[in-house]
């Protein structure tokens, strides 16, 4: 339609969620889909958060509150990035938005002009380039590799970046690879940013509760003092606190840069829902003891769906060391022919086919800038995973 915004033209429809969306038909039709493409924990929310919630609702905690979050909350944030990270904010340096991705997309509204570049390592969340985009600004993807278990080098950054470069975009453990990085091999991006004074971090810490065996989380401006004043360390309660569709993200950094992320808020959905702030200061102030054992089923799953997937000739699946993803390689498939005469050209029609051919749903590479590569969520239960991985390598072992 010719009245429609020319940026649309820009951006695209989010993958992760079209790819759900066509299983969930799918299912309806009566087919037995097992979708593997959705990045949501299939634990519910905790019993105390819950109550916390119904506790606020019976209070007449109902009303609008300040637009980027009650003070309540603010303050348990202030307190979780001091006890977890060692990093030091005052409420007036944080704003709550409705999930995550409205923090981050805030911060680019509020910052970025035409000409203003992103850096934003491959493989990387869907929706980082085009909220770039709808900003006005310009994703530059620096392309990390499976040899390097899609890991961002010091060297890479470098060449990344330009004069026109205005944030670095960061996530680890990462979406869509799992990658973690050590505090050496962040210490070594942070070097690199400390030579670039005019470059701003946008670290995305959603999975910093989803670590494991050895693997220790760290953020940005804790490994590096020195970047604080130009660090947004972004978070939320989506994924480790199991509360996902209660939408609560957050973010912390320097007083200007907050107050332009509420000004864009007030304008825009103002408040997040005032029962789900509530909900949220219960999951930071409250009890932790869940955490624990729900990555104990995470690393059951992970090390199932890796075991299974690296069975299969042409696949190639690295062990990630946090998130609930991994993300392996079919380059052994490519050309490959399915028995419905389905010719495997690339990820995308590898997972099309594996949708329509096996009833698995799984998101193609493509979709997160780095192919030949699939992503699966191993956020699901045990049995469900395990046929799945069977069904992937009947579908595997039946090319030709």
């Amino acid at each position: 339609m010719s009245f429609l915004s020319k940026t649309l033209s820009r951006v695209k429809p989010s993958p992760t969620i079209a790819m759900t969306a066509k299983a969930s038909e799918l299912k309806a039709a009566g087919r037995d889909i097992i979708g593997l493409s959705a990045g949501e924990p299939d634990f519910d929310t905790p019993d105390n958060i819950r109550a916390a919630a119904k506790a606020a609702i019976d209070a007449g905690k109902t009303r609008y509150t300040a637009p980027d979050g009650i003070p309540e909350l603010k303050q348990a944030i202030c307190d979780k990035l001091l006890r977890d990270n060692a990093l030091t904010y005052t409420p007036k340096q944080i704003s709550v938005g409705t999930g995550g991705k409205q923090t981050l997309y805030n911060a680019l509204m509020a910052t970025l002009n035409p000409g203003d570049e992103v850096v934003i390592p491959a493989p990387y969340w869907v929706s980082y380039p085009d909220m770039v985009l709808l900003a006005g600004g310009t994703p530059v993807i620096a392309e990390t590799s499976l040899e390097a278990n899609f890991k961002l080098t010091a060297e890479q950054l470098e060449a990344a970046i330009t004069p026109n470069t205005k944030w670095f975009i960061f996530n680890s453990p990462s979406n869509p690879s799992g990658a973690g990085y050590s505090w050496d091999e962040l210490k070594a991006l942070t070097d690199v940013l400390l030579r670039h004074p005019h470059v701003w971090v946008m670290t995305d810490d959603m999975y910093e509760h989803l670590a494991y065996d050895d693997f220790k989380f760290c953020t940005p401006a804790e490994v590096e003092p020195q970047l604080y004043e130009r660090t947004l360390t972004c978070n939320g309660v989506s994924k480790a606190y199991a509360m996902t569709g209660w939408r609560i993200g957050y973010a912390a950094g320097p007083e200007p840069l907050i107050a332009a992320m509420r000004k864009i808020q007030s304008q825009s959905t103002s408040n997040p829902c005032s029962v789900s702030q509530w909900a949220a200061v219960e999951a930071l102030n409250g009890t932790q003891e869940f955490l624990a054992p729900n990555n104990e089923k995470f690393v059951r799953r992970r090390d199932l769906a890796v075991r299974m997937l690296n069975a299969i000739d042409g696949i190639t699946c690295p062990v990630p060391e946090g998130a609930f993803y991994v993300y392996p390689s079919i380059a052994g498939l490519i050309g490959k022919t399915t028995p419905k005469g389905t010719k495997i050209t690339d990820d995308e029609a590898f997972a099309t086919a594996l949708l329509e051919e096996s009833d698995v749903a799984v998101v193609f590479g493509a979709a997160f800038g780095l192919s030949p590569n699939f992503r699966v969520s191993y956020a699901t239960s045990d049995a469900a995973l395990e046929e799945a991985c069977k069904r992937i390598q009947t579908f595997c072992a039946a090319l030709s």
